[in-house]
């Protein structure tokens, strides 16, 4: 059961309806996550504002929802991980890469070095040696794809504490704990 609950939006009012219905018409339905953030406005606008930022990025989609997998596992965030190994799959992953995604690991060198940096990242509360840094960029990686590094990071550990505090219910295909 869920800590926090979700606002139906159906019945949801001004700001958070707009939005709401917002979400709906892009993708079709509202997923549990964003239910619950609804309860303020300015949580939900917040996500919806850096989410939609990410999407003209340098870095491609595929590569990003890799970045949502490997946080949200290094957070032990079992919705996200649902979540972004279905939406993962709608962006072209194979259960290969989403798996991979999930141990920050992908045979692409410059892939590879994204995500052992975003783990280290996540892991490290953003604190990283000059060696951890010089090792993505070496890999291919520019100041500004590192910094949306940093940006998708962030946003998957907010989304990741969301979950944890509310107790969100899983509304995706769950997924089997790694092996």
């Amino acid at each position: 059961m869920s800590r926090i609950g979700m606002i139906d939006p159906v019945t949801a009012q001004g700001r958070t309806k707009e939005l709401l219905d917002g979400i709906k018409a892009k993708s079709g339905r509202v997923p549990n996550i964003l239910k619950t953030m609804a309860h303020s406005p300015v949580a939900l606008q917040a996500y919806l504002g850096l989410s939609g930022a990410l999407a003209d990025a340098k870095l491609p989609l595929k590569v990003r929802e890799q970045i949502a997998l490997a946080v949200g596992e290094d957070n032990g965030c079992h919705y996200c991980v649902a979540a972004h190994s279905a939406i993962g799959k709608l962006s072209g992953l194979t259960p290969e890469e989403i798996e991979s995604g999930r141990r920050a690991m992908s045979p692409d060198p410059k892939t590879n070095a994204i995500l052992r940096f975003a783990k280290m990242l996540s892991a490290n509360r953003g604190n990283v040696t000059d060696p951890e840094l010089e090792a993505v960029r070496t890999a291919g990686c520019s100041e500004e794809e590192i910094l949306e590094i940093i940006t998708a990071v962030s946003l998957n550990l907010f989304t990741n504490y969301v979950n944890h505090v509310a107790e969100t219910a899983i509304d995706f295909p769950q997924v089997l704990p790694l092996a």
